[in-house]
């Protein structure tokens, strides 16, 4: 049984991907900056502002070496042209997918094994005028997870970005990802080894 925290558990991606990693055998930490009641068995639920490295790094302290982290803090903000790009959103955006990002991978002990992932977005690679601040925001994600892969070159851990175009739900259209086919590939990290994964941006669009 390894030890997983999932960040932004209470989410619409969250409770799949616990539900899936619980499934597997394996221990949940579920954060989110509400409380969260959670049913699963070996789901432990923690209310904490991940914007407060102070209360991340106690957190950390508690709960010792961790086998994983799922990142899935999100949040959308933008607008129809480049012009009306408002720098408040990419405040916002700023905070929520790159602090919260930073703030967990260094307070966290990861163990030997570990795997860390985030979600990232098709438009990281072609953002469109509209999505100005949050292509940014996912790049940086992005480029801070691949700086963490770095670290991890050589072990027998892994940190890998999950790209999507869009999560769905319910129906989705094409090129979507179901949130319970993104609960699996996160739950099938553990299962591939770190060679293949390390540094990697995993496309599920197809």
């Amino acid at each position: 049984m390894k030890t997983i925290v999932v960040a932004g558990a209470g989410g619409a991606a969250g409770p799949p991907a616990v539900r899936a990693l619980a499934e597997a055998g394996h221990r949940v930490i579920a954060l989110d900056v509400r409380p969260t009641e959670w049913e699963h068995p070996g789901v432990t639920g923690k209310a904490v502002d991940l914007l407060d490295l102070d209360a991340v790094r106690a957190l950390a302290s508690e709960l010792g070496p961790v086998d994983g982290l799922v990142h899935l803090v999100g949040g959308w903000r933008g607008g129809k042209t480049f012009a009306e790009t408002k720098l408040e959103d990419w405040a916002f955006l700023h905070d929520m997918l790159v602090r919260t990002l930073q703030h967990i991978t260094l307070a966290l002990e990861f163990a030997d094994g570990a795997r860390v992932a985030i979600v990232s977005q098709t438009g990281v690679r072609h953002p469109t005028q509209g999505n100005a601040a949050y292509a940014a925001a996912k790049a940086a994600s992005e480029a801070w997870t691949l700086a963490l892969a770095d670290s991890f070159a050589g072990t027998n851990s892994a940190a890998v970005i999950l790209v999507v175009k869009a999560l769905a739900t319910e129906e989705p259209k094409p090129g979507w990802t179901t949130v319970e086919e993104l609960a699996s590939k996160i739950a099938g990290l553990w299962e591939r080894p770190a060679s293949e994964l390390n540094g990697t941006r995993l496309d599920l669009t197809a």
